[in-house]
C-alpha cells in the first residue's frame, strides 16, 4: 500500500510559468483585457493571445504582412473583416482563391443568405440555390456575375491585342476593384490603396467558368500566371521584414510559404485554420515544418491556432489591429 501511494502522491520538482487563470467577469467587461486573459487561459486560447503577439510584433517591426485566406473565408461575413484591413492598409499582399476573387464582387452585386447546414442538397438544386456551409448563394448571383464580367473580359482582350501583353491575374483582380467601385469590396479598396492581389487558381470557381463561356469565341484571351509569380517572389525578396498571416490552408498558404523560401524564411507566421498534419499534407503542416524547407526562419516567431475563423479571427483584428 505504501508503495503505491508513492507513486500516487510522488513528490514534484518545483517548475516556474504564469499561472493558469481565465477573464474575470465580476469586472466591468474590458475587450483589450478580454483577450489579454486568453493568454493565462490555457488550450487555443492560449495560441490565441501568441498569435495576436506575434501580429503586433509584424507591425511594430514594419514587416511586409503577407496575408491568405481561402474562399470560404469571404463566402462569410469575415469578408467585412478583410474589407477592414484592406480599406485601412493593415495588409501589404494578399493571397487568395478563385473564389476569394469572385465572391467579394458577387456580395457587391447580390447578397448571400444564412442557410442550413443541414439543408436537403437536393432541394436546394431543385431551386436553384447552392450551399456553403449554412450559406444559401442562389444561382442569380453568378448569372449577374457573367453580366459584370464578360465586358471586362473584351476590354482585356483589346488591350492585349492593342498593347501586345498579356494580362496577369493580379492586374484582372485590379480591374475588378476599380469597376465594381464599391466601398463594401475588398478588391476595391485593394486597388484604391495598391495592394496587390495574387490569385493562381484564377480558373478554380465561377471566374473559370466565365472564361470558358468567353474563350468559346475568343479563344485568343490569355491570362500569364508564371509573371505574378514573379512579381510575387521578387516582392517578398526585397521586404526587409516579412510576416504570414494565413486563414485556412492549401495552395493560398503553400504560395505565400514557397514565396519567402527566396529570402531564407519569413520572420513572423500565424496560421489558423483546422486541418492536421497526420497524412502529411502542407495544410495541416505546423510552421516548423516550413522551418525544415527554408520558409520560416529557425528564430521566426510563429504559431499555429487551431479553430474556426469565423470566431477566431474577428478576436485577432481588434487584439492585433486595432
Amino acid at each position: 500500500m505504501k508503495k503505491a501511494k508513492d507513486i500516487i502522491l510522488k513528490e514534484s520538482k518545483s517548475i516556474t510559468g504564469k499561472n493558469i487563470k481565465g477573464y474575470d467577469f465580476n469586472k466591468e467587461f474590458n475587450i483589450n483585457e478580454f483577450l489579454k486573459a486568453y493568454e493565462t487561459t490555457g488550450y487555443q486560447a492560449t495560441n490565441l493571445a501568441k498569435g495576436i503577439e506575434i501580429i503586433k510584433n509584424m507591425r511594430k517591426n514594419k514587416a511586409t504582412i503577407f496575408f491568405g485566406y481561402t474562399s470560404n473565408i469571404v463566402s462569410s461575413g469575415l469578408r467585412d473583416v478583410i474589407c477592414y484591413l484592406a480599406k485601412n492598409k493593415l495588409i501589404d499582399i494578399i493571397v487568395t482563391t478563385g473564389g476569394g476573387i469572385e465572391e467579394d464582387i458577387i456580395k457587391c452585386l447580390k447578397p448571400f443568405v444564412l442557410g442550413d447546414f443541414r439543408a436537403s442538397g437536393k432541394e436546394l438544386r431543385e431551386k436553384g440555390v447552392n450551399r456553403i456551409g449554412n450559406i444559401f448563394v442562389p444561382n442569380d448571383r453568378y448569372i449577374a456575375f457573367e453580366k459584370f464580367i464578360q465586358p471586362i473580359f473584351n476590354r482585356l482582350l483589346e488591350r492585349q491585342k492593342n498593347e501586345n501583353k498579356i494580362y496577369t491575374p493580379s492586374e484582372l483582380v485590379y480591374e475588378l476593384g476599380k469597376e465594381i467601385n464599391n466601398e463594401e469590396s475588398i478588391y476595391y479598396w485593394c486597388y484604391r490603396n495598391n495592394i496587390p492581389v495574387f490569385c493562381p487558381a484564377i480558373t478554380d470557381g465561377s471566374i473559370g467558368d466565365m472564361f470558358y463561356f468567353f474563350k468559346q469565341n475568343h479563344q485568343e484571351l490569355k491570362l500569364d500566371i508564371s509573371e505574378d509569380h514573379m512579381k510575387l517572389i521578387n516582392i517578398t525578396i526585397n521586404a526587409e521584414k516579412s510576416g504570414i498571416l494565413i486563414l485556412g490552408a492549401g495552395l493560398v498558404k503553400h504560395m505565400i510559404c514557397n514565396a519567402n523560401l527566396f529570402r531564407d524564411g519569413a520572420d513572423y507566421a500565424v496560421y489558423l485554420n483546422t486541418a492536421q498534419e497526420y497524412d502529411g499534407s502542407d495544410a495541416g503542416a505546423l510552421p516548423d515544418e516550413a522551418v525544415s524547407w527554408g520558409k520560416i526562419k529557425p528564430d521566426g516567431e510563429m504559431i499555429k491556432i487551431y479553430g474556426d475563423a469565423s470566431i477566431i479571427f474577428p478576436l485577432i483584428v481588434q487584439g492585433a489591429f486595432k
